[in-house]
């Protein structure tokens, strides 16, 4: 599907691109007070709590085209599984582990599980992370949107747009990363909200939608069984394995602005669903028979929205798309490069540093090839986040509290035995009807109380 776009439109996307690389590279320069790596993956842990809440909300939220997917599809029920669940994991996170996070002085979320079970456990933890923190999703999103609206070479429009997201991470790292988050924050907001109020003004509020939606759109469970809602609040439990979350409290200037900062981006997400959720509402409305419900946003735009303004909600729609591909392609990086090639297979002759920007590389390469053989958003959420989280959740959540922490040398079967039984029943295709997920956490589960049993009885309580 191709979206038609007055020159003015492209001249605003162009300045977006322009602006997005010139910020990025402008705030590149080193804080001389840290050490290399601290300074290149976590800005010199200087994270104040205004660039933490914009970091944090833009990072996380890029997935607007699946969101745009989801709630085209099913309605409200985008907000009780996409938004919901989020919030209240989130808090949780903020009240229980951000400031532990941000106290620890470790630079990569391996770290941790190295200070809390050792090498072994920091590889595989490395390896499941990989999968939460690939850059395919956007990927996607970012050739879907260049193929609908490229007025050039496809394959040019999708460099330059691939180009304008990460280059200055080579350079500047999470540093450039987070400055240019503060640029997406502001766009994603301004720009996205101009499709609903658009809609709204040409056709009317509640009436409208009530009288031309399907009537599970506006029920809280959209026509879903229960445990199909279910299975997407475990994956809510992705909040508290969530990469983003552990780099950017790593970052924060203090525990204090790490707890408070995921606070107010609980209530700045809550205010971008109602957006996109209202959105799609409008899109189903409007355009009931979209082959491809993925750009159901971008459609809306296209019928409704005049020239010039629709440049302004693209730009928002890339900057929220861009703000969450920078992050996890970086995040891709750092894992593969430092946690992974530098810690066991170190390269003769490179940097650490050196080793995240190759990491970099071979992201995007890895990324690109995910995004072919998976070619929806929503589908690689759902896979990739089923296998990981079943492995991550219990090691990672618990290793901060004495009582609760498995043993290290029961860590392992842990996070294979969870992730592994994950991804065989993807395989097999959702036997019995259950999601992945629960399987895989109902075996790492066991593995874990197996663990407290063996160190209650070997060790006591303590």
């Amino acid at each position: 599907m191709r979206f038609s776009l007055s020159v003015v439109d492209y001249a605003v996307i162009l300045l977006y691109f322009a602006a997005n690389l010139a910020v990025g590279f402008w705030f590149y320069r080193k804080n001389q007070n840290t050490s290399e790596m601290a300074d290149y993956l976590l800005a010199g842990r200087g994270l104040s709590l205004p660039v933490f809440v914009a970091a944090l909300v833009s990072s996380w939220y890029g997935g607007v085209l699946g969101v745009g997917e989801f709630s085209y599809r099913y309605g409200l029920l985008n907000w009780v599984v996409l938004g919901f669940p989020y919030y209240i994991f989130a808090l949780i996170y903020a009240y229980f582990l951000a400031p532990k996070i941000a106290s620890s002085g470790a630079l990569t979320l391996p770290d941790l599980l190295e200070k809390f079970y050792g090498p072994g456990a920091s590889g595989i933890g490395a390896a499941l992370l990989l999968l939460l923190v690939s850059p395919a999703p956007y990927i996607l999103m970012i050739w879907v949107l260049v193929k609908s609206l490229a007025g050039i070479s496809l394959w040019a429009s999708f460099s330059i747009a691939m180009i304008s997201a990460t280059a200055f991470l080579f350079v500047g790292g999470f540093r450039s990363d987070v400055r240019a988050d503060v640029l997406h924050f502001i766009l994603m907001y301004s720009g996205l909200i101009v499709l609903p109020l658009a809609a709204y003004h040409a056709w009317g509020g509640l009436s409208f939608l009530r009288a031309h939606l399907p009537k599970t759109h506006l029920e809280w469970s959209g026509g879903k069984s229960l445990g199909y809602i279910g299975s997407w609040w475990f994956l809510g439990l992705w909040t508290l394995v969530e990469p983003t979350f552990y780099q950017k409290c790593l970052a924060a200037k203090s525990p204090e602005v790490a707890r408070r900062g995921i606070v107010v981006s609980v209530l700045f997400w809550i205010l971008f669903d109602f957006i996109t959720t209202v959105a799609g509402l409008y899109a189903r409305a409007i355009l009931p028979n979209l082959k491809d419900p993925v750009l159901s946003y971008p459609a809306l735009a296209d019928r409704i929205l005049p020239p010039l303004w629709k440049g302004f909600f693209y730009v928002g729609m890339l900057g929220a798309i861009f703000a969450a591909f920078s992050s996890l392609a970086f995040l891709f990086a750092s894992t593969l490069g430092k946690d992974i090639v530098w810690k066991f297979f170190k390269l003769p002759g490179l940097s650490e540093t050196r080793h995240v920007q190759l990491g970099l590389i071979l992201g995007l390469i890895l990324g690109t090839a995910v995004a072919v053989v998976l070619p929806s958003v929503v589908d690689i959420w759902y896979t990739l986040s089923s296998i990981a989280v079943a492995g991550l959740l219990f090691p990672l959540c618990l290793g901060y509290f004495p009582s609760l922490k498995p043993l290290s040398e029961d860590v392992s079967k842990i996070m294979i035995g969870g992730s592994g039984v994950s991804a065989i029943w993807t395989l097999l295709k959702q036997p019995l009807g259950w999601a992945p997920i629960y399987p895989g956490l109902m075996v790492a589960c066991s593995f874990y109380l197996y663990s407290i049993f063996k160190k209650r009885m070997s060790y006591g309580p303590n």
